[in-house]
């Protein structure tokens, strides 16, 4: 029995396989067979990518779908290579290997080792919640400029030009020159397969277009012979199935590609996760976020072993998947035996497809992840996500994934810290007819108590920022017109108090008191106990003056009970009334 229940938690996909029902099979094949025939020719186009042979990819759609099936939480996520994981391999290896194909294998199928063991070692250490640091805003631009870069890195291929630049704004200056070297028949050929792949949606939804590009551009390749005319074919596709090796990894390349790896076994997590959780809350189940790391970790560790190149999670084949009516693990099962079974029974067919049609395909499916929409969006609702993607896109452009990765991060804390340690200090004010208390800054034309300033400091209050929550207090009492006779602090947002806030508050009290102003709490009444409880702060006078609920304290100020009749109470006892419901009814 403790073996099961260890089996279990291991290969979490395990038990539903073991107990798989045989209604499901029919639908499980017929959308494992549809994701194989995407996953194909877009396996050996990610390869191009990553600089790895067209087997490479095919590779990496085997063993990693199978451990995954096993070792994962989600029922309809299907892994595999990726655009953006493929273009950091790329990124990361080329310089490393100089020129010399055997290092870019041997360095690739390294840093998919080194990314596995990262994965494996965050969900040991349940770090599933880090994923979380590459906000939805560094993710779009991770992605938007990787979609760039491939485009752009495609034009050489589509016209049959030799580039020579291998940075994004200097092949951006060398697309004139590589329209002038164009070659006639490879741009006849790009622009047939564009308009496949362009009509290819509205005539069927189910049967892939880049499947079918690549078929009839490989059909034409060998019936009219394009490669005694100059275009060029991807050759000899190793067959049969992969050999099983472990990497040799020597102690240097662990030092040189370990910075790498924590970055792209952070990147591939978070772009699966995204695609996980959408599937997951469409088909309405859960996931294990730590347990999908160790999931990842499984499936590149595999891939590097069966000399594959690093997988995540992909949004276009689990789509597929789940539009053909897939519905358990096994979609990824058969996908897998389908892949193989092509190695098996031979790839010389796979010799004669262009790379200007890889070229297409790739451009096609990087233009499908591309999202400039979204930029309005965050320019219009917050401009510090549209600063973040914007600096992340144009860093991958600039410097490559990786760095741009630790820049956008670094942004981002930067930002979160000055968030937390400048918080806004809201004035609250009633608004006749709504009940609650509201942001002065929303209704502007709304007439403060008079007297009586309302304040909602929205942070904790801590060593970093006490002074400026002095200097806020002050400012907001300066900015009066009436003579501010009592303020009243809402302690409910304020989510810490250590020593440096307490005496914060002692002297802010002090000061106002020698201006014959009264500071008053309100919320978090017992919180606030322990707070100077712990602290060992000896101050009573602020205890006495702190009050459950901002009714009270208002009511107070107005030197009525709980018990008075709300009739013919004025605007400011209304207030008193309905202030302090609860904090969700609060504007």
């Amino acid at each position: 029995m403790p073996v099961i229940a260890y089996l279990n938690r291991l290969l979490p996909g395990l038990q539903p396989l073991l107990k798989y029902r045989a209604a499901d099979l029919p639908h499980d094949v017929s959308a494992g067979l549809a994701v194989a025939a995407v996953s194909i020719p877009v396996a050996i186009a990610y390869a191009e990518i990553a600089g790895l042979s067209p087997s490479a990819g095919l590779y990496s759609s085997i063993l990693p779908l199978i451990v995954y099936a096993l070792a994962g939480t989600s029922r309809q996520m299907i892994i595999g290579p990726d655009a953006a994981t493929c273009a950091m391999i790329a990124a990361v290896v080329a310089p490393m290997a100089a020129g010399n194909s055997g290092l870019y294998l041997s360095f690739s199928i390294a840093l998919t080792l080194l990314t596995g063991i990262f994965c494996l070692a965050a969900s040991f250490l349940r770090l599933g919640a880090l994923a979380d640091f590459l906000a939805r805003p560094i993710l779009v631009g991770l992605l938007n400029g990787i979609s760039l870069s491939i485009m752009v890195g495609q034009i050489g291929k589509v016209l049959g030009s030799k580039p020579q630049a291998s940075r994004f704004f200097r092949q951006l200056l060398e697309i004139p020159e590589l329209v002038l070297q164009a070659h006639l028949p490879t741009v006849l050929l790009s622009l047939a397969c564009v308009l496949v792949m362009a009509i290819m949606p509205r005539l069927s939804q189910r049967l892939p277009g880049s499947l079918v590009t690549m078929a009839l551009a490989g059909l034409a390749a060998y019936l009219l012979r394009l490669d005694e005319m100059g275009v060029a074919l991807i050759g000899p596709v190793a067959s049969g199935l992969p050999s099983l090796e472990w990497p040799d990894l020597q102690l240097h390349e662990v030092g040189d590609l370990a910075g790498a790896a924590a970055g792209l076994a952070l990147v591939l997590f978070t772009s699966g996760m995204l695609t996980a959780r959408s599937f997951a809350e469409r088909n309405r189940y859960d996931i294990d976020v730590d347990r999908e790391f160790a999931a990842f970790g499984l499936a590149n560790i595999v891939a590097a072993v069966s000399q594959g190149f690093a997988v995540t999670g992909s949004s276009s084949r689990t789509a597929v998947n789940d539009a053909n009516g897939g519905r358990t693990q096994m979609v990824g099962i058969v996908a897998a035996l389908a892949v193989a079974l092509l190695l098996l029974a031979g790839t010389d067919w796979l010799a004669w497809l262009p790379i200007p049609a890889l070229g297409v395909v790739l451009i096609f499916a990087s233009w499908s992840l591309l999202d400039v929409q979204v930029f309005r969006r965050y320019h219009q609702v917050e401009r510090a996500a549209l600063l973040l993607g914007g600096v992340t896109m144009l860093g991958v452009l600039a410097f490559g994934a990786i760095k741009a990765i630790v820049l956008a991060v670094t942004l981002a804390l930067l930002m979160f810290v000055r968030r937390v340690a400048r918080p806004d200090l809201e004035q609250l004010v009633t608004v006749r007819g709504r009940p609650g208390l509201y942001n002065r800054l929303l209704f502007p034309d709304a007439r403060p108590i008079d007297g009586l300033l309302l304040l909602r400091f929205c942070g904790p209050l801590v060593f970093f920022n006490a002074s400026h929550f002095r200097s806020e207090v002050q400012r907001a009492i300066a900015r009066q017109s009436a003579p501010v006779e009592r303020v009243v602090l809402d302690l409910i947002p304020m989510t810490n108090l250590d020593i440096t806030g307490i005496d914060m508050l002692e002297r802010l009290d002090e000061e106002l008191a020698a201006e014959g102003i009264v500071l008053t709490l309100a919320g978090r009444q017992v919180e606030f106990e322990h707070w100077l409880q712990a602290t060992g702060h000896p101050d009573e006078s602020l205890r006495q003056r702190a009050y459950p609920t901002m009714r009270q304290a208002i009511r107070q100020w107005h030197g009525r009970d709980e018990g008075v009749a709300e009739d013919g109470e004025s605007d400011a006892d209304a207030a008193a009334a309905t202030a302090t419901q609860a904090p969700e009814e609060r504007g």
